[in-house]
């Protein structure tokens, strides 16, 4: 691996760079000690334009001022210390350092539960409604739209006395960049999270801000996407913001109970219009406070009632709970009303109260699930990180009488759906396959364990790592194509190795 030239170097006379932290398309980010303070830890972020006009030189100031003033304001957004240009004229801000993880890095491992949701939803909602009110610069209210409102954007910290404390980084940085390119393809925002108008280049309000919101709330709550682009491109993602509706939450997790007007609000937050969004952040905020009261008044019931429960005699042996275990979970499962009925398969994440489950879901006529009552499971994966991070999921079910039934599927890295799930996978060491009859859909009619190697669970989570730092030149198809021509060699020496290992007792088996 290369080494970072910048580890060790002092910036400004001041800043001395200890380790590279973080980086995308807006710059990287550098932990630094400030020796003015004592070698105080903070964080210093290197934008990455260098085009530095003196015009450029005054709006970064003023935005960096602004920024820098608007910390002050919230403990809900990142405080900016101290801005410049460095040597070779690359303009640099640096914040407090936060000690943390990010929301991406959070709701990586599992979608958040309602308590939780409400409360970090609460919090942004905070940042962004003293943002968008804005701050007195030079005698002039300036209110500040974020632009660019994104899961690894939104920093959590432990505090003691709040616990959870929510920071928000970046703002203003995104006008500033945009607002410098002479390049009408320029576009800084993040694609799947942008509003329509701010795809339009429309002037921008808070409102845009909040369908940002809208799409990040709707990925807390169940790991996925409320809206998918047919392709990864500008025009794909125009296209799903302004004509593709979101998708509805049991399609995504049929098991996911939310009270409607919570679902109401992310969906009116994901309005293609700004007038049919909540107007500012204090709408969003009152909903939000509402059903946070709620679930804390039924707490303070709870313990009330268990309270009394314990200083009350006890008459009689009350049965615990009876717990699901992870296949009664799977067989209560429903098919997806957005899923067509016929014989295909898919990757699903299942989330319980206490674990998600990777998933495999597939539908054939009810012969052929019968067909499959005692097999031989077999799986293994292939992998492509150029020119675009890919994973083709192989399970063949194989059944001396009826042959190989083969379920593959594919994994995009560069998705969270794909993340999650080879990160589950690797992590979990198995996955379940979930069998519907085409004549009988509603219900799962079977569910089978396949466990993965030991070695093949290093490679997925290895190739999770590595594809987060790919730059992928968006060309999906291609290593689509790549993945399943080594598919179609290698299908006739899995047939051989499932035929020379069958016996009468099925057997689970992973390269």
């Amino acid at each position: 691996m290369r080494r970072d030239l910048d580890n060790g170097r002092l910036l400004a006379n001041r800043y001395q760079l200890l380790e590279l932290i973080g980086k995308g398309a807006m710059g990287r980010v550098y932990q630094a000690r400030d020796m003015l303070l004592g070698g105080v830890i903070v964080a210093v972020k290197f934008l990455s334009q260098t085009l530095l006009t003196k015009n450029m030189r005054q709006r970064f100031e003023r935005e960096a001022t602004i920024c820098a003033l608007l910390g002050e304001e919230s403990i809900h957004i990142v405080r900016v210390r101290d801005y410049g240009v460095d040597e070779n004229e690359v303009p640099f801000y640096v914040m407090e350092y936060i000690d943390g993880e990010s929301l991406s890095q959070v709701i990586r491992k599992r979608p958040l539960n309602v308590p939780r949701f409400l409360k970090i939803s609460r919090q942004i909602c905070l940042g962004l409604q003293r943002a968008h009110q804005g701050i007195v610069f030079e005698g002039k209210v300036s209110p500040i739209i974020h632009r660019d409102i994104k899961p690894s954007n939104i920093l959590i910290a432990q505090d003691s006395s709040v616990g959870e404390l929510i920071k928000i980084l970046d703002f203003g940085i995104a006008k500033l960049l945009e607002s410098e390119s002479d390049q009408t393809n320029s576009f800084m925002g993040t694609l799947a999270y942008c509003s329509p108008e701010q795809m339009e280049g429309k002037e921008l309000d808070e409102r845009s801000d909040l369908y940002s919101l809208g799409v990040m709330m709707f990925e807390m709550l169940t790991g996925e996407m409320p809206i998918v682009a047919e392709t990864r491109s500008f025009g794909g993602w125009y296209k799903a913001h302004r004509h593709f509706s979101p998708r509805p939450f049991e399609s995504v997790n049929p098991n996911l109970i939310l009270p409607k007007p919570l679902r109401n609000l992310v969906m009116r937050c994901l309005a293609k219009e700004p007038s049919q969004r909540p107007q500012n952040a204090v709408e969003v905020l009152q909903v939000l406070e509402s059903f946070e009261r709620r679930y804390i008044h039924s707490q303070h019931v709870a313990k009330k009632i268990a309270d009394i429960l314990e200083k009350s005699p006890v008459v009689a042996q009350i049965p615990t709970k009876h717990k699901p275990s992870a296949d009664e979970i799977c067989r209560h499962s429903s098919w997806p009303k957005d899923k067509p009925h016929k014989s295909i398969v898919f990757p699903h994440i299942i989330t319980s109260t206490s674990e998600a489950l990777a998933t495999l879901w597939v539908m054939l006529t009810k012969q052929d699930i019968q067909n499959r009552q005692t097999s031989t499971r077999y799986n293994q994966f292939l992998c492509v990180i150029s020119p675009h991070p890919m994973v083709l999921w192989i399970t063949a079910l194989h059944n001396r009488e009826f042959g190989v039934r083969w379920l593959p599927c594919y994994l995009d890295l560069k998705t969270n759906l794909g993340q999650r799930m080879v990160r589950l996978l690797g992590e979990g060491g198995c996955y379940r396959i979930l069998f519907f009859a085409l004549s009988e859909p509603a219900g799962c009619q079977k569910v089978m364990t396949s466990t993965i190697a030991p070695l093949q669970c290093q490679r997925l989570k290895e190739w999770a790592n590595i594809s987060q730092t790919t730059v992928s030149t968006d060309q999906p198809h291609r290593s689509k194509r790549i993945l399943k021509q080594e598919y179609e060699k290698l299908k006739s020496k899995i047939l051989i190795k499932l035929e020379a290992l069958h016996s009468d007792y099925p057997t689970d088996i992973s390269d």
